[in-house]
């Protein structure tokens, strides 16, 4: 019985690697799409300058609700996968673990959600929780520069 056991184990990992391996050859599959790929602050500054893009900064924290609300839908959806993991820098910080750039944010509640240039300034922020069907066109907003053009109703309006 043990055997059959760890065979069939080894085989559903076989399974698991090669569909793994089959799909990262075609693009917008579940795998390239998985999840977020989240930096460290001081990483996704400079990955934000060397590669040209905005930057995602969100601020979280265990014990809030509304934060893992964000985690648990809007942040597995796969269009505000694909799209941030596409067009931005992904920051991820607890502000338990961390409270110095909360600070130079001027973080007080959360979830905090902040748009940086690829230099890193502050475009500016949008607090609390965002579903994800205001979520992706806020990151489009941002990505394509209609916010120095529009404001953010004017700009679903367009749409």
């Amino acid at each position: 019985m043990k055997k059959i056991c760890v065979i069939l184990l080894v085989l559903i990992f076989q399974f698991i690697g090669f569909n793994a391996c089959a799909s990262e050859t075609q693009p917008n599959t579940a795998s390239t799409t998985q999840s977020i790929q989240w930096k460290t602050y001081d990483e996704g500054l400079a990955q934000g300058k060397k590669e040209k893009k905005k930057i995602f900064l969100y601020f979280y924290a265990s014990w809030c609700g509304y934060c893992r609300k964000m985690d648990n839908e809007s942040f597995k959806q796969e269009n505000i996968i694909s799209y941030l993991n596409k067009h931005f820098i992904p920051i991820r910080i607890n502000t338990d673990n961390d409270t110095k750039i909360p600070a130079v944010y001027g973080v007080r509640g959360l979830p905090a959600n902040w748009f940086l240039t690829e230099e890193g300034e502050k475009i500016g922020q949008q607090p609390g929780y965002i579903p994800a069907a205001t979520l992706r066109p806020f990151l489009e907003y941002i990505d394509t520069d209609k916010y120095k053009q529009m404001s953010f109703q004017e700009f679903m309006k367009s749409k």
